[in-house]
């Protein structure tokens, strides 16, 4: 691809290009894995942890199960519904070794959201965890839903730990509501039933299937489901682990991966979670430690102690909140090689704490759902460029656009456009979208972000579009009044957005989650900004919270702020 978006070069020791064509598909991918690897540790959850010859083993079971025992037929959808729990991995993979479509769907999701996802999917079998059947009950006579399969917390633990953990979460934590599925499977039965039977392998082999579903979060409307292909999720994947493959100086491997663990503390619905775990670090043997409740943070730390943890895959909030507890400095990091970041913006101040506390640099990341998801990632060989994103990723391009489509100069902000293998085929039956998400020749990606790119190809992201502030004619970005309000040391969190303004058109007003007792005035918090910040980007109104609205993976939702 012409990259001719800058004249620089990628920092050394990182390769320039990936082998898109390395594999076809993405089974491909799992069952090199699984011949690879055989007795690494793969996934440890609740304390248990499965090798990737056990994964092979359960998600045979599974697919055989599929194939045999349902009328399901290769290509239709099946929505997965859970946290990070060992169900996860097996189920995906053999859902997929099963040539099904998988459905990644938030257990957060309301009723009405499941609703319209299940329907737009068009899908026709549901494996759900038992805490959000009673909402599966509810709207099932209203989709095409066949088959159901309803798993429990600790479905794949020990009997003793299985019966004790499922017990307590139904019986005295009253986690999971009465609900009447006559028809559902165990998906604990349906393992020990078929475990170890054969499949056949008539998965979509073609690079251009589509194989996943990822409903995008729905900040314009209702949710899209992004078509992502076989050759979009190699080629991520591809592209990520390259990035992990880095060399030092001396040409060495920066990170050993034949013993390498990492903790999974995002959803792996969520596409960032699923293509690093599931995709990455399965191809390159890796070991993750599944965190099916990170607000949880005790037991998060708790689930961390036993591993010396070699990288951990994060976002700003998440760091936050677990250096604010003192039990996470106890914690061993000796061996932490990688810190990531992506989702939401990353503060300064957070990065140079976390490095204080852990030894280890945050390597800043960006993507979308649209891209599979990752564009741009920083370096992990102390090339990290703080405050940016990254360079974009081997077979990328970037380039920012003003509001004609003009491209503009290195250094000035634009709507930052995306060319590259890993960009979605399409929205899933959703034409015009589709065509709206691309510039007019088709050619480039519309990200709703703004961005500047630098001499050295390095992406910052102003802010998105929509969240733009607009001061007396001047643009205002959020992003910016957050990290500087995010050093301050009586504020744990805080949110900044645009409200109607008489006088200017619109305002600024954030949002504060106070570390300690003590709330700052407005003239305290102008104050304090106005060391950084010229004066129509001050904020002008303050709201104190005890908590700020947050998707699952932890980006603040600044639209229902407003």
């Amino acid at each position: 691809m012409d990259a001719s978006f800058w004249n620089g070069k990628r920092a050394p020791g990182i390769k320039d290009t990936i082998d898109v064509s390395q594999y076809e598909t993405v089974i491909d991918v799992i069952e090199h894995a699984f011949k690879a690897y055989p007795q690494r540790p793969a996934f440890t959850g609740l304390g248990h942890t499965l090798t990737f010859q056990d994964i092979d083993f359960l998600s045979a079971s599974f697919a055989h199960y599929l194939q045999q025992h349902t009328n399901l037929k290769p290509g239709d959808s099946i929505a997965i519904q859970m946290p990070n729990v060992l169900q996860y991995p097996i189920a995906m993979y053999g859902a997929l070794r099963a040539g099904l479509r998988v459905v990644n769907t938030n257990p957060l999701y309301t009723e009405s959201e499941m609703l319209h996802q299940f329907n737009d999917a068009d899908v026709k079998a549901l494996l759900c965890m038992d805490v959000f059947a009673k909402s599966v009950q509810n709207i099932l006579p209203q989709t095409n839903i066949s088959t159901v399969i309803v798993t429990s917390l600790a479905d794949m633990l020990p009997t003793m730990k299985r019966v004790a953990i499922n017990a307590a979460v139904k019986y005295i934590k009253k986690m999971v509501p009465s609900y009447s599925l006559p028809n559902a499977h165990s998906f604990r039965h349906i393992i020990q039933q078929h475990y170890n039977k054969e499949f056949e392998p008539t998965h979509m082999k073609g690079s251009d299937d589509t194989i996943v579903l990822q409903y995008t979060g729905g900040t314009t409307g209702v949710s899209k489901g992004a078509e992502l292909t076989n050759r979009n999720l190699v080629a991520n994947m591809l592209q990520a682990a390259t990035m992990l493959e880095q060399e030092d100086n001396q040409g060495n491997r920066l990170i050993n991966l034949a013993n390498a663990s990492a903790v999974a503390p995002l959803p792996l619905y969520h596409i960032y979670s699923f293509t690093v775990h599931l995709m990455a670090f399965f191809h390159l043997g890796m070991h993750s430690v599944l965190i099916a409740n990170p607000r949880d943070t005790d037991a998060f730390i708790k689930a961390m102690k036993p591993w010396q943890l070699t990288g951990f895959i994060g976002l700003n909030t998440l760091f936050v909140s677990l250096m604010a507890n003192p039990k996470f400095k106890t914690l061993d990091f000796s061996k932490m090689k990688f810190t990531l970041s992506g989702g939401t913006a990353l503060h300064e101040d957070t990065a140079i704490r976390w490095k204080e506390m852990t030894g280890s640099s945050i390597s800043e990341a960006y993507g979308l759902t649209e891209t599979s998801p990752a564009v741009t990632m920083n370096p992990l060989n102390g090339h990290e460029k703080l405050g940016t994103v990254g360079q974009a990723l081997q077979e990328t391009a970037v380039m920012c656009i003003d509001d004609n489509e003009n491209e503009v100069a290195l250094g000035e902000r634009g709507e930052l456009c995306i060319r590259g293998p890993q960009v979605m085929k399409g929205y899933w039956q959703q034409e015009q979208a589709t065509k709206d998400a691309f510039t007019k020749d088709g050619l480039w990606f519309k990200t709703g972000d703004v961005a500047v790119i630098d001499e050295q190809g390095y992406v910052s992201i102003v802010d998105r579009i929509k969240d733009m502030i607009l001061v007396s004619g001047f643009n205002v970005y959020p992003n910016e009044i957050e990290d500087v309000l995010s050093t301050h040391p009586e504020i744990e969190n805080c949110a900044a957005i645009g409200v109607p303004d008489d006088h200017s058109g619109e305002t600024v007003k954030v949002f504060i989650i106070a570390k300690g007792d003590k709330q700052l005035s407005i003239d305290e918090v102008k104050d304090f900004c106005r060391k950084k910040l010229t004066a129509y980007k001050l904020p002008r109104q303050l709201e104190y919270r005890n908590t700020l609205p947050m998707t699952p993976v932890g980006k603040i939702l600044r639209r229902e702020l407003r």
